[in-house]
């Protein structure tokens, strides 16, 4: 049953790519829980709720030109009716026209924590911390908080501050 809930959590991490990119934002119900909680970049944005996450990836992504996601490198630790995985994210945010240059490509991670529910795993809390980027910031528009995290070593030293779920996760396993 395990090899099955880690094979049905990464098509739930891929999923979420999908559905920012074919912007077929429903398909979040799959991915995310009602009550779901979700952190990105190093200014700490805090989405509360499905509604909310739908409604403003939706309102965000309808002003780019093109768009893709990936999610690679999953790695998943189930425990029960929990689970936390990790997973690296690389994105290419294109906006003709913007002042600057028309592309931007970032690299970064995601922590989540999934819960399984009566229709599958649901992420009920996202951590994504942007690593690095190349091309122009103000393609998605001016926004000041999308620069990646600075500190050097970002993942190495969240895992060392007990900052990743996930490495903590598999690190309780170990000692046990």
């Amino acid at each position: 049953m395990a090899e099955y809930d880690r094979t049905e959590i990464v098509q739930v991490l891929n999923l979420y790519g999908f559905a920012l990119d074919s912007h077929q934002f429903e398909l979040f119900d799959l991915v995310f829980t009602e009550d779901v909680r979700a952190e990105f970049g190093p200014a700490g944005a805090v989405w509360h709720g499905l509604a909310n996450l739908k409604r403003t990836f939706d309102e965000f992504h309808t002003t780019l030109d093109n768009h893709q996601h990936q999610m690679i490198g999953q790695v998943v630790h189930v425990d029960g009716d929990k689970a936390n995985a990790f997973s690296y994210g690389n994105w290419l945010l294109v906006r003709d026209g913007a002042e600057g240059g028309s592309s931007w490509l970032g690299t970064g991670w995601y922590d989540d924590e999934l819960v399984r529910t009566a229709g599958g795993w649901r992420i009920r809390d996202r951590i994504a911390k942007l690593v690095s980027w190349t091309g122009n910031p103000r393609v998605p528009g001016p926004v000041p908080e999308h620069n990646p995290d600075m500190n050097k070593n970002i993942l190495s030293k969240a895992c060392e501050a007990g900052a990743v779920r996930f490495f903590e996760a598999i690190r309780a396993k170990k000692q046990a």
